[in-house]
C-alpha cells in the first residue's frame, strides 16, 4: 500500500473518535464531535478512518487500552460509513481504492461487531458505486466464504457471508440485471446453496436468508435452482440450529407462495416439522416464522384444501401458542387501574386521514376488521428507522421509555389466531368441532392466561364457524358477559373484542333474542368503555364500533342510552382513547343518520364534541379524526346541526387558510416545516358535510362570510399537488354546485380553467407513473362538471370545446377504470342539456363510446340528466347516431318504469319520446328496425314511449 498515516493526526484522530462515543464526559463528547467535524476538510481522512477500522492491533503510538481502541474502531466504521454514504462520487479515486483495498480486513476480525461494520461499510460503496464500481466484490465474498485458499478461519467466513447477505438485501435487482450477457445472480445463487451446507451454523443462516431475498421475486437464477432449494431445504430440516431452521420455514413459505404444487407432495413432512418449530421455544423468532406458514398455506387457493387432514394436529398447536408465555403473564397480570393518568405524547398512535371526497362508482362493500391489540388480525408494520444505524452499531435507543408496546407487535400469539381465523373460515365445522372441548376446558379455567386464550380463541373462529357456534351461542354470550367483570382487565379486554365479533348474530334476533342477548351484549360493552383500565376501554369502544357496524338501523331504539354513555366517555377519556371514541361516535351517526337529530339527542351530543372540538389545537394531529366525526354527525343532524355550524366553518376556512400559507412559506424557506396534508383533506370534507347539511339559505351565509373567501382557497387546493386534497376539492366543489351555486357563480371562470386543466390525461398518467393514483381526483372533478353543467347551463358556452376535448379523451381511453369513462359520459351528457347544438356536430365522434359507457351505471337521478341531455344532442343531429343507434334504443328501453314515473327528478320521457319520433319518420322501415332489438326491449320501447 503506497499510503500511510502520519503518527500525530492518527493519534489525534482516534482520540477524537473514541471521545466522540464516551456517554460519561459530555464536554469531551462535544469537543469530539467539533474536532472530527473540522476533520472531514482534510482529503485523507476517510484513509485514516479506513486505516484505523481495519487495524486489529493498536498502532503502538496511539498508547490506548483495548477498550478505548475498540471504541475508536467502531466511531472510525460509523464515520466511514456515513461518508461513503453521503460523499463517495466525490471521494478522490485514491480513497475509493484504499478503502476497498483494506475494508476487507475487516471481515477477518476477531471481533463480531467489527465484521458487521466491514459488512455494512462494503454494502455501502456497492450501493453508491454501483457493481461495477467494485466488480470483483462479489467474487472476493465468495472466494473468502467457500475457503477456497484453505486458509481463511471461520469468523472470516462469517463475516464475508454476512457482507455478501447485506449486498444481496440492498443490491436484489441490480443483482439480476444484464451485464454485457451475465447476470451476476446466476452466478451467485448456486454458491449460496452452497454455503447452505457450511460447517458454520452462522453462514447456513446467512446463506437461506441471502437465498430468500431472492425467492419471493422468481428470478429465473431461482426458478432454474428451485428444484435443488427444496431438496436441501429437506436436508436442513434437521439442522440443529435455531437460527438455519427459522430460515428454513421462511423459504417454505417463499416456496409455498410462488410454486404451490411442489409443496404438496411434502406437505405430511411440513406439517410435522412446523409443529414441532412452532412448540421450540429457545428462539422466540423460530415458532413466530413457522407459525406463518400456516396463514400461507391457509390464504393459498391451491394448497388450503391439504391443511385439512391435519387439523387435529394444527388447531392444537395454535391453541396452545394463543397462551400468554410467563414473562407476559409477569408483565400483564393486575393491569393498572390507569384510566386518570395522562397519556404520554409516546403513547398516542399516529392517526392518518381518511379522505371522504371520491364520486367513484363503485362502492366496497366489505367491512374492515375493528382495530384490536389482542384481536386476530395481522396489523400494519411500523417502521423505527435509522439511516445512520446498521446491524451492529452502537444505538442509544432506550426500549424502556420509547420501544414500541408488546402489546401491538406481531408475535406467535397473534399469529397463531390468525392462522385459527383462516383456517376456520376455510373448513368451518371440523375447526369447530377439535376447538369446543378446547373451550370447555379454558373458558372457566381458574388461570386467567388460559381463559383469555379461550375468549381468543371463540372470536378468531366467529366468522369461519358462525353455523357451528351458533347453537352454543346462548350459553357462550351469557358467559362472555360475566367475563366483562373478570378481575384481570387483559381477559376484560379479550372479552370486549370477541364480543364484537358475535355482535352480528345478537344484532339480529328477534325481540325476545334482542332482550336477552343483544341488549346485554350492548350494555356491557358500553360500561366496558368507562373501565378503569385504558387498554379495557380502548377494546371496547373498538368492539362497540363494530357492534355499530353489525347492528346499523337496530341501534335506533338505544341511541340515548348510547349517547349518554359518549358523552360520559368524553368526560372521563384520556388523548390517546378519544380517537376511538371518535369513531364510535361517527359510524353512529353514519348507521342511524337523521334519527341522530332529536333534540334531546343534540342537546347531549354536541356540546361534548363542541368542548373537545374547542379544546383540540389548529395544529393537533386529533384535529383529524375528530374533523372525520364531525363530518359524519353534521350528515346525520342535517339542519339540527346550524347552531354549531358558524363556529366550526369559520375555524375549518382559518385552518385550511394558515396551511395554505405554511406550505408556501415551506416552498420557498427549507427551515420551516411543511404542513401535513391531512389538514386540508380533513377540513375541507368537513366544510362539504356543512354545505350539505344546513338549509341553502344557511350555507349560502356561511359561505358569503368567509374570510378569507372559501373560493379563493379553494382554487389553491384545486392545483395542490396531493391527490388527497385535489380530491377533496373536487368533491366540495361539486357540492358547492349543489348547495350554493348562485355564491359559487362569479368564481367559476378561474375554477373551470383549473378544472379543465385537471381533466388532461396525460398530467394524470406522469403522476401514475410515479406511483400516485390520481384517477379519484379525476373523477370527482367529472362529476363536478357534471353538477356546474346542470346549473350554469347555456352560460358554459365558452368551455364546451375544451371540456368536450377532455371529456372525451377520457371516454376513448381503455386503459383506465371503467369507474372513470363511467363519469365522464355521465358529465359529458349533463353538459349537454343546456349546450346540445354546440357538441352536437361531434355526436357521431362520441356518440358510441358514450353509449357503451353510460350502459353499466346504475339508474339514477344523474344517468337520467346525462341521457337527456345526450337525447337533446341527438335531437341536433340525428344521422350521426347511425353506428349505435340500436344501442342508444336498447339503453331508453332497460330504462326501469319507477324511475321514469318518479316524482323526485324532471322525467327524460317526453325527450325520449322526442327522439323516437324523429327516427321513425326518418327510417322508412322503423318496425323492422325495432326488431332488431330483444323482443323484451322491444315491448318495453313501445309500451313506455308509445313510438
Amino acid at each position: 500500500m503506497d499510503w500511510q498515516p502520519q503518527e500525530e493526526p492518527l493519534r489525534q484522530l482516534a482520540l477524537f473518535l473514541r471521545d466522540s462515543l464516551s456517554g460519561h464526559d459530555k464536554r469531551a463528547q462535544k469537543n469530539a464531535e467539533l474536532m472530527l467535524k473540522q476533520a472531514k476538510a482534510s482529503p485523507d481522512i476517510n484513509n485514516y478512518l479506513a486505516y484505523l477500522f481495519s487495524s486489529a492491533q493498536a498502532p503502538a503510538a496511539l498508547n490506548m487500552t483495548p477498550d478505548s481502541y475498540h471504541m475508536a474502531r467502531s466511531a472510525a466504521a460509523i464515520m466511514l460509513k456515513n461518508d461513503i454514504k453521503t460523499s463517495y462520487k466525490t471521494m478522490p479515486e485514491s480513497s475509493k481504492t484504499y478503502i476497498r483495498s483494506t475494508v476487507l480486513m475487516g471481515l477477518e476480525d476477531p471481533n463480531p461487531q467489527i465484521r458487521n461494520y466491514a459488512g455494512n461499510i462494503i454494502t455501502e460503496v456497492v450501493k453508491q458505486g454501483g457493481l461495477m464500481g467494485w466488480p470483483q466484490i462479489l467474487s472476493e465474498l465468495i472466494a473468502l466464504v467457500g475457503n477456497e485458499s484453505g486458509k481463511v478461519s471461520t469468523q472470516a467466513q462469517e463475516g464475508a457471508m454476512g457482507a455478501l447477505f447485506k449486498i444481496c438485501e440492498d443490491n436484489k435487482r441490480a443483482l439480476d440485471k444484464d451485464y454485457q450477457g451475465q447476470r451476476p445472480l446466476n452466478f451467485i445463487f448456486p454458491k449460496l446453496l452452497e454455503f447452505t451446507t457450511s460447517p458454520s451454523a452462522k453462514a447456513r443462516a446467512l446463506a437461506l436468508a441471502s437465498i430468500n431475498v431472492f425467492v419471493p421475486d422468481k428470478p429465473q437464477a431461482v426458478l432454474a435452482n428451485l428444484d435443488n432449494l427444496l431438496l436441501q431445504l429437506i436436508q436442513l430440516t434437521s439442522d440443529p440450529s435455531d437460527d438455519v431452521r427459522k430460515h428454513v420455514c421462511r423459504s417454505f413459505i417463499h416456496i409455498a407462495d410462488i410454486s404451490p404444487q411442489m409443496i404438496i407432495p411434502h406437505m405430511d413432512g411440513l406439517v410435522d416439522f412446523m409443529i414441532i418449530q412452532q412448540r421450540s421455544s429457545d428462539d422466540p423468532e423460530l415458532p413466530l416464522d413457522a407459525a406463518e406458514f400456516w396463514l400461507c398455506v391457509g390464504e393459498d387457493e391451491n394448497l388450503r384444501s391439504c391443511l385439512g387432514p391435519y387439523l387435529p394436529k394444527i388447531v392444537p398447536v395454535l391453541l396452545e401458542s394463543m397462551v400468554y408465555g410467563e414473562d407476559d403473564v409477569l408483565r400483564l397480570e393486575g393491569g393498572d387501574e390507569d384510566a386518570e393518568q395522562e397519556d404520554r405524547e409516546q403513547d398516542i398512535k399516529p392517526t392518518f386521514a381518511t379522505s371522504k371526497g371520491a364520486r367513484l362508482a363503485t362502492a366496497n362493500n366489505g367491512e374492515a376488521p375493528a382495530a384490536s391489540t389482542n384481536g386476530s388480525s395481522k396489523p400494519s408494520t411500523t417502521v423505527y428507522d435509522d439511516d445512520e444505524l446498521s446491524e451492529g452499531e452502537i444505538d442509544e435507543y432506550d426500549d424502556d421509555d420509547n420501544g414500541p408496546d408488546p402489546e401491538e407487535q406481531w408475535n406467535l400469539r397473534k399469529c397463531s389466531a390468525a392462522a385459527l381465523d383462516v383456517l376456520a373460515s376455510v373448513f368451518h365445522d371440523p375447526v369447530f368441532e377439535i376447538l369446543l372441548p378446547y373451550l370447555k376446558d379454558n373458558l372457566s379455567h381458574p388461570e386467567w392466561p388460559n381463559r383469555e386464550a379461550a375468549v381468543l380463541a371463540l372470536g378468531a373462529v366467529a366468522d369461519g364457524c358462525m353455523d357451528a357456534v351458533q347453537p352454543h351461542l346462548p350459553d357462550l354470550t351469557r358467559y362472555l358477559i360475566s367475563l366483562l367483570q373478570d378481575k384481570e382487565p387483559v381477559v376484560r379486554q379479550i372479552t370486549c373484542w370477541s364480543l364484537g365479533r358475535y355482535s352480528a348474530w345478537a344484532s339480529h334476533l328477534d325481540k325476545d333474542g334482542k332482550l336477552l342477548y343483544f341488549e346485554p351484549m350492548m350494555d356491557g360493552i358500553l360500561r366496558r368503555m368507562l373501565d378503569s383500565n385504558k387498554r379495557v376501554q380502548e377494546a371496547a369502544a373498538s368492539a362497540f364500533a363494530n357492534l355499530e357496524e353489525k347492528a346499523k338501523e337496530e341501534l335506533v331504539p338505544y341511541c340515548s342510552v348510547i349517547v349518554r354513555q359518549f358523552v360520559e366517555c368524553f368526560a372521563r377519556y384520556k388523548d390517546r382513547n378519544m380517537f376511538i371514541l371518535y369513531d364510535c361516535v361517527q359510524t353512529l351517526a353514519e348507521h342511524v343518520g337523521s334519527k341522530l337529530a332529536k333534540p334531546e339527542l343534540v342537546n347531549l351530543l354536541m356540546p361534548a364534541l363542541i368542548q373537545r372540538w374547542q379544546k383540540v389545537s389548529d395544529q393537533s394531529r386529533e384535529m383529524f379524526p375528530l374533523l372525520e366525526c364531525l363530518s359524519y354527525v353534521a350528515s346525520a343532524l342535517g339542519d339540527a346541526f346550524a347552531p354549531f355550524a358558524a363556529p366550526i366553518f369559520m375555524r375549518c376556512i382559518g385552518i385550511i387558510h394558515q396551511n395554505l400559507q405554511d406550505y408556501w412559506l415551506a416552498s420557498t424557506d427549507l427551515a420551516f416545516d411543511v404542513p401535513d396534508k391531512d389538514f386540508l383533506v380533513t377540513n375541507l370534507d368537513l366544510l362539504s358535510a356543512i354545505i350539505q347539511a344546513l338549509d341553502e339559505r344557511r350555507a349560502a351565509e356561511l359561505v358569503a362570510a368567509s374570510q378569507p373567501n372559501l373560493f379563493e382557497l379553494l382554487g389553491y387546493c384545486m392545483k395542490d399537488e396531493s391527490n388527497d386534497v385535489r380530491q377533496s376539492a373536487y368533491a366540495l366543489l361539486g357540492d358547492c354546485a349543489i348547495y350554493v351555486f348562485q355564491q359559487l357563480q362569479p368564481y367559476l371562470p378561474s375554477l373551470l380553467e383549473i378544472l379543465i386543466a385537471q381533466l388532461d390525461l396525460t398530467q394524470l398518467v406522469l403522476r401514475v407513473d410515479e406511483g400516485e393514483n390520481g384517477y379519484s381526483v379525476v373523477n370527482n372533478a367529472c362529476w363536478s362538471v357534471g353538477e356546474i353543467a346542470m346549473r350554469q347551463g347555456e352560460g358554459t358556452a365558452p368551455y364546451v370545446d375544451r371540456l368536450l376535448q377532455r371529456l372525451v379523451a377520457i371516454l376513448f381511453d381503455d386503459k383506465i377504470p371503467e369507474s372513470l369513462n363511467e363519469n365522464s359520459a355521465i358529465a359529458l351528457g349533463r353538459l349537454g342539456v343546456g349546450n346540445a347544438q354546440a357538441l352536437a356536430p361531434h355526436l357521431a365522434t362520441f356518440g358510441p363510446p358514450f353509449v357503451r359507457a353510460i350502459r353499466p351505471v346504475q339508474w339514477t337521478d344523474e344517468k337520467g340528466q346525462a341521457l337527456t341531455g345526450f337525447t337533446k344532442i341527438v335531437l341536433c343531429n340525428p344521422p350521426a347516431m347511425e353506428q349505435c343507434l340500436l344501442e342508444f334504443f336498447l339503453e331508453i328501453a332497460s330504462a326501469p318504469k319507477g324511475f321514469l314515473q318518479s316524482p323526485n327528478q324532471d322525467s327524460p320521457v317526453e325527450c325520449f319520446q322526442q327522439v323516437l319520433a324523429v327516427y321513425k319518420s326518418m327510417i322508412p322501415q322503423f318496425d323492422a328496425f325495432l326488431h332488431h332489438l330483444p323482443p323484451d326491449k322491444e315491448e318495453a320501447l313501445r309500451q313506455i314511449y308509445n313510438p
